[in-house]
């Protein structure tokens, strides 16, 4: 349980001006046309929008999703390391790899999700208080089919005008090699709750989930560590 001097810290700081700096969720509608499992088994969506912290946070709530990693894609294994992303100079993205049961949850509700709540994909190179190209917004398709239904969305969503800006969000970069993060990054807003930048930029992605799509809505949300015992 948490102390009292800290929660009303957490409080504090959810309601102030600094929490405007958290990206707002968007009313969006589902896309019109759905990717076909691709397999009786699990699949994968690789997904950038900012922090992996957040990102991570957010599907790790979502019905039928079982893991969802924090990592890096997009360039070389050799500079898949935090403090070398963090440079900017490496062609990665702070990503998470999204396994999900396409039995329990579509692709296409993945990314509804991730264009709804967990990111804004109209900031070019940034994602609220983070700049940089490693902060990019980006999907990583998993095969064309995945490639299709993201572009398709992209033109619907920028087509019904419910952003303010066009959407920047990258599709063309196909089944890129994943890397997992280190090891203290995973499940990071899950352990760390009360930290400043979880509570004023992620925390309220959560939110907007269960408030948003509360049909997906799990309260317990399925960690790496949970996961990894699974395996």
């Amino acid at each position: 349980m948490m102390r009292p001097s800290a929660v009303l810290f957490a409080t504090a700081l959810a309601f102030s001006p600094l929490a405007a700096l958290a990206e707002s969720a968007v009313t969006i509608p589902p896309p019109a046309a759905e990717a076909p499992a691709q397999s009786a088994g699990l699949e994968t969506a690789v997904l950038a929008g900012g922090c992996f912290w957040g990102i991570q946070a957010v599907y790790q709530h979502v019905k039928g999703v079982t893991n969802a990693v924090s990592g890096y894609a997009g360039g070389a294994q050799k500079d898949a390391t935090y403090d070398v992303v963090s440079s900017g100079r490496t062609s990665h993205a702070e990503s998470v790899r999204v396994t999900f049961n396409p039995r329990e949850i579509s692709y296409g509700k993945i990314l509804q999700i991730y264009f709804a709540v967990a990111h804004d994909p109209t900031q070019l190179n940034r994602q609220g208080p983070d700049s940089g190209p490693q902060y990019r917004s980006e999907i990583f398709p998993q095969n064309e089919a995945q490639q299709k239904v993201a572009q398709d969305y992209i033109a619907q969503l920028d087509k019904t005008g419910v952003y303010k800006r066009p959407i920047v969000t990258k599709t063309n970069t196909m089944k890129v090699p994943f890397y997992a993060a280190e090891g203290y990054h995973q499940d990071y807003a899950t352990k760390h709750p009360y930290q400043p930048y979880i509570v004023i930029n992620d925390a309220p992605k959560v939110e907007n989930l269960k408030k948003m799509f509360p049909d997906m809505w799990r309260d317990q949300p399925v960690t790496v560590a949970e996961a990894d015992k699974g395996n």
